[in-house]
């Protein structure tokens, strides 16, 4: 065997159905050979997006696997693989590298130099015999702990080097770790005691699949439940304690309330990063942190208690303390919290009712979130979002129904980066509607990457909001657009979808949204993708409380 069917070989028996990138690299046609189908974007970074949407949907169990080319294709990459990094994705990627007798040669790329800084780990395999040990490694690293990419960076003359010997190679299981019992036992004292509680849940607890836990711990201590970008989706937002999910700029009204007015917050699979994509803690909360992330612990926040291990083990370890204590939660069920939550979501729902059934024309597009989310079966819909105005529209008012409907992201806001996400989702779960919401800025940075869609068989549904405008940087080039219309952009983006082999529709009246999403969904659910184009008015702000 040759170095590039041992990478192959190993990707096979760990259950990879797809290898994303774009040529050229060997290992597409070796994989290839083996069953694994190459998905090939327009440009690396959006491969890159397809493999982030594959693994978020599937909780990690089915990792994305990305090859790139050595020198240009690995250079077009990062963006790609630095918004993973932000986002704690896991992701192997395998980029060629100059052969070993150039290493230090100029001009050179080197992934395993210029990725250190957004990989969790990363190696080269600099000799074949290496390439099953490392291999064990990343997937190891891969499963365990905190994710994040990792990569493995094979030089031109390792692809076809010959491997002696057997190939002993076996799938790689994760390990879990749980918090210390004395840890566990005094976060229940704090959490029983605590008056205002508020649990505050991320990303880690949809990794960990602890829906069913963190419900059953919010029901026992009566306790509201909000969760960051990432983490949407981990609580079903259709529960009475339900507090919805939270930007730094926009946010339920019932979230802010419940926050602010908390004396404890307790943060459960959350980085608790600093981030204006993410929710600011208040001064003077006591805040109990959870997480499976040593580094995590007192980073941004001074932390008064941790809990260091898995969401899903922490969780079973609190609620056997506390429902012990509790005698099952039936005392604190009269506590009104869950009548608070309603009456305030009512209120903050009345105060925007009138832009969520606005007959404005342009269109308002918190009428198009609000039309979409009546149409659809939410249970059976995966949606995401693109960075800027559309982030901050859809998540505060969107009602996710269970784990994985929605995919949150933004400690790092590339635009363009929810049309791969919602490709690799589509392909993890092919029977869901899945649909990525984009602004016209974003569509202009990966717009050629709806044909990688409909070339490759992906029936995504694709909303582009047009305003054509830069709409989020209204505020900080004024003179810029005043004087030479800086702000400005356009274009007709249905006929460009067209011309990709797209079914694409533009819609210029809030009425006319209704029958073009209806025959949308049914072009993707004949297996081709789809885009709806929506004239939108610009100009609306988010629901701040600033």
């Amino acid at each position: 065997m040759k170095g590039v069917d041992v990478i192959a070989e190993i990707l096979r028996r760990e259950g990879t159905e797809f290898l994303f990138g774009y040529p050229r690299t060997p290992l597409i046609e070796a994989c290839a050979k083996l069953g694994i189908r190459p998905v090939l974007s327009r440009q690396e970074r959006v491969g890159f997006s397809i493999a982030d949407g594959l693994s978020r949907t599937t909780n990690g169990n089915r990792i994305g696997v990305v090859a790139t080319q050595h020198g240009p294709g690995s250079e077009n990459a990062f963006p790609g693989i630095a918004q993973a990094y932000a986002e704690n994705v896991p992701m192997l990627v395998i980029p060629g590298g100059e052969a070993l007798a150039r290493q230090f040669t100029r001009p050179m790329f080197s992934a395993v130099d210029n990725y250190r800084h957004v990989t969790k780990w990363l190696a080269q395999a600099s000799e074949v015999a290496r390439i099953p040990d490392l291999m064990r490694r990343a997937y190891s690293q891969l499963r365990t702990g905190r994710s994040g990419p990792v990569l493995i960076e094979v030089p031109r003359d390792v692809w076809e080097a010959e491997f002696t010997g057997e190939l002993e190679y076996t799938p790689v299981a994760g390990r879990r770790s749980q918090p210390a019992p004395d840890d566990v036992t005094r976060a229940a004292d704090m959490l029983v005691d605590a008056k205002n509680l508020v649990i505050l849940a991320g990303a880690g607890v949809l990794y960990a699949e602890a829906t069913s836990r963190l419900v059953r711990l919010a029901e026992l201590l009566q306790a509201p439940v909000m969760t960051t970008n990432p983490g949407k989706s981990a609580f079903p937002e259709n529960h009475p304690l339900a507090l919805g999910a939270a930007l730094s700029r926009s946010m339920p009204g019932p979230a802010h309330h419940f926050l602010n007015r908390a004396d404890c917050v307790f943060a459960i699979g959350s980085s608790l990063t600093l981030t204006n994509f993410g929710p600011r803690v208040p001064a003077g909360k006591t805040i109990i942190h959870a997480t499976n992330e040593a580094a995590d612990i007192d980073k941004d926040y001074r932390v008064d208690h941790a809990l260091l291990g898995d969401a899903a083990l922490t969780l079973d370890m609190l609620i056997a303390e506390i429902a012990d204590r509790l005698k099952g939660g039936a005392d604190r069920a009269a506590n009104g919290v869950a009548r608070e939550v309603r009456k305030l979501k009512d209120a903050w729902l009345d105060e925007w009712r009138g832009q969520l059934t606005s007959d404005e024309v342009p269109i308002n597009p918190y009428r198009m979130i609000w039309d979409l989310m009546a149409a659809v079966d939410r249970d059976n819909t995966i949606i995401t979002h693109d960075s800027g105005s559309p982030r901050e529209q859809l998540l505060p008012f969107w009602e996710c129904t269970v784990p994985r409907g929605y995919m949150g992201w933004g400690k790092s806001t590339q635009l363009g980066h929810g049309l791969g996400l919602i490709m690799g989702a589509k392909l993890a779960e092919p029977d869901k509607l899945c649909i990525n919401i984009m602004g016209d800025a974003a569509i202009g940075m990966v717009g050629m990457d709806v044909e990688t869609a409909s070339r490759n068989g992906i029936p995504i549904l694709t909303i582009v909001f047009n305003n054509g405008v830069m709409a989020a940087e209204r505020d900080s080039m004024i003179v810029a657009d005043e004087k030479f219309g800086a702000l400005s952009q356009g274009g007709n983006y249905t006929e460009v979808a067209r011309a990709l082999g797209v079914a694409a529709t533009r819609v210029e009246t809030p009425d006319a949204f209704g029958p073009a999403l209806k025959s949308a969904i049914e072009t993707t659910r004949s297996g081709t993708p789809a885009l709806i184009e929506c004239i939108t008015k610009e100009g609306y702000d988010f629901s701040r409380f600033d």
